[in-house]
């Protein structure tokens, strides 16, 4: 199966959000961090 993950959260004592991903291939880690990016933005 696919173990990728993302995480996306705001920081506690910062105006930021963090966005972590992990999976087995670099160039799907790429995607799914853009991806993150697009939807925590558009929250």
């Amino acid at each position: 199966g696919d173990d990728s993950w993302l995480l996306i959260r705001t920081s506690g004592t910062e105006p930021i959000i963090r966005i972590y991903a992990e999976s087995d291939e670099e160039g799907k880690v790429e995607r799914i961090m853009e991806a993150g990016k697009e939807l925590a933005f558009s929250i």
